[in-house]
């Protein structure tokens, strides 16, 4: 499994989010994001009708309505009730029970750092995760390990 770690530095979530869902659905592929703050749920939700005005994102926040047909949920925990493989946790929080997906992004700001690094080091000690740690540079994105 892969997780990927973001730290976001320079462009904020709502920059970099919508991309990659949007090319995990262009590949065919299920998205839950997770997030405890509800606001924040609230703010994605609106965020992936408007980030761009040429694209559609399907998506829709738990509970809504039929989660199993959403292409990207909106959700408070680690349920992919939309038969996701992939994991976003969008508040900072790092949650283990990620790992029972595919790939897992974890973003998180100056705010997150100590629990990031935490989660960073816990994970180096299990078996079958690769983790990249991503940062924003002066040209874009940079896989810093």
């Amino acid at each position: 499994m892969k997780v990927d770690f973001y730290h976001l530095t320079r462009s904020p979530l709502d920059r970099v989010l919508p991309r990659i869902a949007a090319r995990l659905h262009g590949d065919g592929e299920r998205l839950l994001l997770v997030s405890d703050d509800a606001n924040q749920r609230r703010d994605l939700d609106m965020l992936l009708w408007t980030y761009a005005p040429d694209s559609f994102l399907p998506h829709a926040q738990a509970g809504a309505g039929d989660d199993s047909r959403q292409a990207v949920l909106i959700a408070a925990d680690v349920t992919p009730a939309n038969a996701a493989r992939n994991i976003a946790i969008v508040d900072g929080q790092w949650r283990d029970a990620a790992l029972t997906f595919d790939r897992a992004f974890h973003f998180f700001g100056e705010d997150h750092i100590a629990s990031a690094r935490s989660a960073w080091k816990a994970l180096a000690e299990r078996d079958g995760v690769e983790r990249r740690y991503w940062r924003q540079g002066d040209n874009g994105w940079e896989q810093a390990a």
